[in-house]
């Protein structure tokens, strides 16, 4: 029967609020029955499609959405966005291939589980290692090549497949025989299981023959060369260095200079002294100006042999001889004759493995040289040291003194006293050079820039023109070269020309004119210099040009211009009124 609709619309007023919680109905014939209604809390009419979907035989990928719960009946209104009352109200329906998208989509749990196990058995390994152990040999690994290289390049002593550093680094991951047993039973406990980094490097370079004296003999065939000019290039300066030392003659200078000064100080006539006293020279001060005695020791051979050097660019082998320890040299020269026999040892213990017979002559061929270079090394060595014990004698030391001079302490002595006594000379040079520029400007203190050398010639020379005051009507830049000329010619001329002017001149010019004419005025033409010297000093001080006149005139009247404003506003003073000839009367305000 139907449902009661009068009475079921007047339970569930209002009626605008139930519905929009109406869901649409499908399309398709429809089967109705009775249920409960979720929404109303009691039994209701619900839509059910006639075929509904059947369960899939194959289990799909789900999609994790958030469903929407939508609410609207079928006949609603639309809204402002459409006719529909919601978008997916107004979307039309389409179709699908189903089976395509099971087949697509179809879940297989089961088979991923066995993949993922099988991931997770590739990245299990072997490690029988120490972790610290392992990590410094990994990251050794970044910096060197493959393992198949390494291993080809150790049969072949390949120098261009693994560098000095490469090797020294081999020397420093080579396996312990505790390892390679460990390694190697764990290998064969599970033979499946793949080894570790780590471990598969310390295997592969067990498995080579020889392993510790290839890499022996190949260290020792990088490090020759840089070992063995180490030790003859400082051999080499040391004896250059006792040849230039002897052969200066700024530094025979110096000594004889010292020893001179020392023997004065002293009191004494003393034959020579020990060059460990360099050092001191530059402490001792005079006690007047507080001057360092290699001060006045530069003075001194700067005074005896100008032409002196400044001793520390003639030395430079005892300069780097300075830098080099010796004893270690000597040190590093054993080291160098038992590095080369534990080589030749090392290639009699490769002769037991495999060695190409091209490489093993190369290699003994190469050792012999080294041996034969080593003993002249040796040699060398002997004789420099027994040279330089020599030289020390020569100084002046004695052969038990000359035994406990180190080579080292003695260059460093020679090239900071070197060092000190350039720049002190520098210095010297320096306060010469100022001291010679000041006597020569004292030598033209005081006299007339006419008297010297300079303007010697000019002021020899007798004017052509008489000393007579120029006019001013040839303008400015004239009239001031014409002044100055007849100033220069008056001021250096001799009292002998200046009485044969004044007896010469009998025609007279310019302002002296109108006073020739008169008897009266005859006396006044016997002039003394002094008064021609005034003249033009009266003229060059009066005379000025044109320009500078209006410049001037201009200046004084901007600093006299007074406001009119300013003036009309504060009055005028009682002087002004007085001297305009204005009078306060009773109608007049000023």
């Amino acid at each position: 029967p139907p449902p009661p609709t009068s009475r079921f619309l007047k339970s569930c007023s209002p009626t605008p609020f139930l519905f929009p919680l109406l869901l649409p109905l499908p399309p398709g014939p429809l089967r109705t029955h009775l249920s409960p209604s979720p929404l109303l809390g009691r039994p209701g009419w619900t839509s059910v499609p006639d075929d509904p979907a059947l369960p899939t035989k194959r289990k799909t990928v789900k999609l994790f959405w958030r469903e929407l719960k939508l609410a609207g009946s079928p006949g609603g209104s639309g809204g402002h966005f459409g006719p529909c009352p919601t978008l997916w109200a107004s979307l039309e329906p389409v179709s699908v291939d189903t089976a395509r998208l099971e087949h697509l989509f179809e879940s297989r749990a089961k088979d991923v589980l066995p993949s993922k196990k099988a991931g997770e058995g590739r990245r299990t390994m072997t490690t029988v290692l120490d972790p610290k152990r392992s990590n410094a040999i990994n990251i050794g690994l970044t910096t060197l090549p493959p393992v198949h290289v390494i291993k080809a390049a150790l049969l072949n002593f390949d120098e261009f497949a693994v560098s000095k550093d490469g090797i020294e680094k081999l020397l420093t991951m080579m396996p312990t025989e505790d390892e390679q047993q460990k390694i190697e039973e764990a290998q064969q406990a599970n033979p499946d299981i793949p080894l570790g980094p780590a471990e598969n490097f310390l295997l592969t370079l067990a498995s080579i023959g020889g392993l510790a004296a290839r890499l022996q003999l190949w260290a020792f065939k990088l490090d020759y060369d840089s070992m063995e000019r180490e030790i003859a290039e400082p051999l080499f300066d040391l004896k250059v260095g006792m040849e230039q030392l002897v052969q200066n003659a700024t530094f025979r200078c110096i000594l004889a200079t010292l020893l001179a000064v020392g023997n004065f100080l002293n009191g004494s006539q003393s034959s020579g002294f020990e060059l460990s006293y360099l050092e001191k020279v530059s402490e001792v001060k005079d006690t007047v100006r507080r001057q360092s005695l290699l001060h006045h020791l530069c003075s001194l051979v700067l005074q005896t042999r100008p032409d002196s050097s400044d001793l520390y660019s003639e030395i430079p082998a005892l300069t780097r001889c300075a830098k080099v320890d010796f004893e270690q040299l000597a040190e590093n020269l054993e080291q160098l004759e038992c590095r080369s026999w534990a080589a030749q040892e090392s290639l009699r213990g490769l002769a037991k493995h495999e060695l190409a017979a091209a490489l093993r002559a190369r290699l003994t061929h190469f050792l012999a040289q080294c041996a034969r270079r080593v003993a002249m090394l040796r040699v060398v060595h002997r004789r420099v040291c027994n040279r330089f014990r020599a030289f020390l004698l020569y100084l002046g030391y004695t052969a038990q003194g000359a035994r406990e001079v180190r080579i080292m302490q003695f260059c460093h002595t020679l090239r900071e006293f070197a060092l000190e006594y350039r720049t002190c000379r520098e210095r010297v040079l320096q306060q010469q050079q100022k001291r010679a520029t000041y006597r020569e400007r004292n030598k033209t203190r005081g006299r007339m820039i006419t008297e010297t050398e300079k303007f010697s010639g000019v002021a020899g020379e007798t004017p052509s023109n008489p000393a007579v005051p120029v006019a001013v009507g040839s303008g400015p830049g004239r009239g001031d070269a014409d002044s100055h000329a007849s100033m220069k010619s008056l001021l250096t001329s001799s009292p002998k020309d200046a009485t044969h002017g004044r007896r010469s001149r009998g025609r007279i010019h310019g302002p002296w004119r109108q006073w020739a004419l008169g008897p009266q005025w005859s006396d006044l033409l016997i002039r003394s210099p002094s008064d021609e010297i005034m003249d033009l000093l009266v003229q060059s001080v009066t005379k000025s040009s044109p320009r500078a006149l209006a410049a001037r005139e201009r200046k004084r009247s901007r600093g006299n211009r007074k406001s009119l404003r300013r003036t009309l506003k504060s009055g005028l003073g009682d002087d002004l009124v007085q001297a305009l000839g204005l009078s306060k009367g009773p109608g007049l305000e000023v």
